[in-house]
């Protein structure tokens, strides 16, 4: 079976890989990070001192675990704590805002040869994988090694646990070596149980994601970074963040209507993959519609839909706007995570799929925390913002709702402590 992934392994990279030299060293002039990758150039384990090695996919896993990886530091000083992406934004955002961790590197490719040199080298007391973040080499060769593997923050999707269901048998031998699974909900654990993981290895922790600590920004803060986006101090702001294609459409079109209507409103686009929108523009050029690109620093007070095609402006941006669209619910992906708006307190839409993010839509709707969007009506009355006191009402459960929800971290940590105290 292992030798069946590699060779599939080995060929999906020899396939990719030309696409993904030339987008990264020739399109954005990044430095590909090869042997890294397969596992050189990486700093040996201290001697004398734990080291945990934790795994985040990219940039959402990144800041999902800062909090957590703050706690880890201050729990276990002497220790050293290595974190790994698969992405080069996750990276670059771990290096940024992961400022507890030691170190920050590249996930091997999972081909033993890579695996076992990164494990021999960095000798970890402990594998920390977030989310689902599953990959058959690297549990099988901790296995063998008898490191533990801790699942961090754990989600099943609904698309995941059906292809989970039936994998059965080859899931229950693949995820062995993970030592104790902690999962965001009640529907998590169960998808694991339903897959074939014992009950007693599975627990839930709530959703790290929660654990959302941005930097605040006072009233008159806000009111001069707006003045200097040229917004006046009676329009209002609509954000979509994280946006996929297929939603621009909807969006503008009704963001269009919404300023026939003569509303005082501006929107700010905030693409989740920004290279994927270069023909935006373009495409939309005969909608009247006055564009303009955070990365163009000459642009000026007169625009109408501002797109935020930069890393890391995200949540700033959410702080500003009046109100906010998660993105990834109008199309099939599954939603994007909505705890961002939530913690500066704004009011929160988004569409029918959320699929992604399913336990905490629930709880933000059934709170009055969020509203769903389906139709272009529906997007129209979004972007019109009326009826200011209902809006600061919905900021203001948003915000209680997502407090309500903190936690994970210290059963996180708790969970890590009686794992080391066990090896």
């Amino acid at each position: 079976m292992y030798l069946l992934y590699s060779v599939l392994l080995f060929v999906v990279l020899l396939f990719i890989a030309p696409v993904y030299i030339f987008k990264l060293r020739f399109r954005r002039k990044e430095k590909l990070h090869f042997r890294e990758r397969l596992g050189f150039r990486l700093p040996a384990r201290p001697a004398g001192r734990p080291f945990i090695w934790i795994h985040a996919v990219s940039v959402g896993e990144v800041l999902s675990l800062q909090r957590f990886v703050r706690g880890l530091k201050a729990r276990y000083p002497e220790g050293v704590v290595g974190v790994s992406t698969l992405t080069g934004s996750g990276r670059r955002m771990a290096e940024e805002k992961m400022t507890a961790a030691d170190f920050v590197f590249f996930i091997p490719f999972d081909f033993a040869w890579c695996v076992r040199r990164v494990l021999s080298r960095m000798d970890p007391d402990l594998l920390i994988l977030a989310e689902s973040e599953f990959w058959p080499r690297l549990l099988r060769e901790a296995g063998r090694r008898h490191v533990p593997v801790l699942l961090a923050n754990g989600r099943i999707s609904t698309a995941s646990a059906r292809r989970m269901r039936r994998l059965r048998a080859v899931l229950r031998v693949v995820l062995r070596p993970v030592t104790r699974f902690l999962v965001q909900t009640e529907r998590d654990r169960a998808r694991l149980i339903d897959a074939g993981i014992e009950g007693r290895r599975t627990d839930v922790a709530g959703n790290l994601k929660c654990e959302v600590h941005l930097p605040a920004l006072s009233s008159d803060a806000i009111a001069r970074a707006r003045a200097e986006l040229g917004i006046g101090p009676e329009e209002r702001v609509l954000i979509a963040g994280s946006i996929h294609p297929g939603e621009e459409g909807p969006l503008l079109r009704a963001f269009r209507a919404a300023r026939a209507s003569g509303r005082p409103v501006r929107f700010v686009l905030a693409p989740r993959h920004p290279e994927k929108f270069l023909s935006l523009e373009k495409d939309f050029a005969g909608t009247g519609l006055v564009f303009a690109r955070r990365t163009r620093p000459e642009f000026g007070p007169a625009w109408e839909v501002l797109i935020l095609d930069t890393i890391g402006e995200l949540a700033r941006f959410y702080a500003l706007a009046d109100a906010a669209f998660i993105g990834g619910s109008l199309v099939t992906w599954g939603g994007q995570n909505l705890l961002e708006p939530a913690f500066y307190g704004k009011p929160v839409f988004f569409g029918p799929h959320m699929d992604n993010f399913a336990a905490l839509a629930e709880a933000f709707v059934q709170d009055g925390a969020a509203r769903i969007v389906r139709t272009p009506g529906d997007l129209e009355a979004m972007f019109a913002l009326e009826n200011d006191a209902d809006l600061a009402e919905l900021g203001r459960r948003a915000r209680r709702t997502l407090e309500s929800l903190s936690g994970a971290t210290e059963k996180t940590l708790a969970a890590v402590e009686t794992i080391l105290s066990r090896a």
